[in-house]
């Protein structure tokens, strides 16, 4: 075999394989998993400003989230940027703030990843002295820095084609990575 055919052998081999490559890094993009850069404290402090999280897409094709669940989601009033809450409400929940603590379905939402000394405090869709019911095929979702959060007590519900998927894994900085951990409710739900 002459010299400039093994040389065209070999870039066909590498371009078949880059092509090959190529393929599967989209196929796991755009229908597995996603990377996502967290931006802002409002999950504080579960996560941090500048950690990088791994999204599982697969989760939600096949289920629904579940209260507890953090979401990445299109931002409903912009939906070109993804944030990333905490799912508190599911399709006909009835959710409202009392003293400064959520309650669903009026039962007390026991929260035990914040600290003991966050408050939450009502917004302009979810105030004081105001439930709301939320509707089929939406979500209600809040951040753990409830202080510093843009959430559904300011925009409303999350519709379900808006969720991306589930964040799964912490991948930076080093020191904190692992799978997220989920949240766990004492309480019983209808």
């Amino acid at each position: 075999m002459s010299f400039f055919r093994r040389v065209g052998t070999f870039f066909l081999d590498l371009m078949e394989t880059v092509v090959i490559a190529l393929a599967v890094f989209v196929v796991i993009y755009l229908f597995l998993f996603q990377p996502h850069q967290v931006r802002g404290s409002s999950m504080y402090p579960t996560f941090e400003d500048g950690e990088y999280i791994l999204t599982d897409k697969i989760s939600y094709r096949l289920g629904s989230p579940a209260r507890g669940d953090v979401v990445i989601f299109r931002a409903p009033r912009n939906e070109e940027y993804d944030y990333i809450k905490r799912v508190i409400g599911l399709p006909g929940d009835l959710v409202e703030i009392e003293n400064n603590h959520i309650l669903v379905n009026n039962q007390l939402l026991p929260e035990d990843y914040l600290p003991t000394d966050f408050v939450t405090q009502p917004g302009s869709f979810l105030g004081r002295e105001t439930a709301v019911t939320v509707p089929q095929k939406q979500y209600f979702v809040l951040g753990d820095n409830r202080d510093h959060s843009s959430d559904s007590r300011e925009w409303g519900f999350v519709p379900r084609e808006n969720i991306v998927g589930k964040a799964w894994v912490r991948y930076w900085p080093t020191d904190r990575v692992g799978i997220v951990p989920e949240a766990h409710y004492q309480l019983v739900f209808p």
